[in-house]
């Protein structure tokens, strides 16, 4: 049954059969990948994908199987022409993934808030994204708020009371710097004039003096970019 997983794998990556026995060969089944992954949401299988993740945790840490295995299975989900309700399926289920893991990630060691406005995320693959940045940063000890930039700016006031962030970072396919520098200084002169401001992913901010300082496209290299401008 190992070989025989290998080999669809292998078929799944290669699309050529004299290609997929060589690497099967070669490889074996090995840990869980994204290709094996993409298949347990194919099939629309719960109980397979939990068992890749688990089997992945065995040699990696939480961080690289959510970089490694879980974000890049679901990119290539969402390449595909015709994958509409595998891929939202395949989101769902992150979801619910990711928020066990953040339930089970210790209370945060540092005293630095972190509040992160998400722009126009709806279920998908960079909201995903988003969430996996909210666990890595949660992970390294910080204190961090995920909340919607479409709340009006009235409502932030309590969270930024309890926050007080040192950073905002701007999240989303909608973050425009055009449409939320208005709010965002009034954000940053409520929760302190040093509050610094950061871009994540797919965020469209004009760079130069007026632009903002983007963190990168993975969860774990904006996570250490920030820790790094924190210190």
């Amino acid at each position: 049954l190992n070989d025989l997983e290998a080999l669809r794998e292998a078929l799944r990556e290669t699309g050529n059969i004299s290609s997929a026995v060589d690497i099967a060969r070669r490889r074996g089944r090995g840990p869980a990948s994204p290709a094996r992954l993409l298949a347990a949401f194919d099939r629309f299988d719960e109980v397979a994908a939990d068992r890749e993740l688990e089997e992945s945790l065995v040699v990696r840490s939480v961080e690289r199987t959510v970089s490694e295995v879980l974000l890049p299975a679901l990119e290539m989900a969402e390449r595909r022409p015709n994958g509409e309700a595998e891929l939202e399926h395949a989101c769902r289920w992150a979801t619910g993934w990711l928020h066990g893991a953040r339930r089970l990630a210790p209370a945060a060691s540092r005293p630095e808030g972190v509040l992160l406005l998400d722009s126009g995320s709806p279920l998908g693959v960079e909201s995903i994204y988003v969430q996996a940045l909210e666990l890595s940063l949660r992970r390294a000890g910080l204190r961090v708020l995920l909340l919607s930039a479409e709340l009006a700016e009235r409502r932030f006031q309590s969270a930024l009371r309890a926050l007080q962030p040192v950073a905002v970072v701007i999240c989303g396919n909608e973050a425009k710097l055009d449409v939320l520098a208005g709010p965002l200084r009034r954000i940053r002169r409520q929760a302190g004039a040093g509050t610094r401001l950061y871009g994540y992913r797919a965020a469209r901010l004009v760079a130069g003096r007026e632009g903002v300082p983007s963190l990168g496209e993975d969860p774990d290299d904006a996570t250490s970019a920030l820790l790094d401008q924190l210190s």
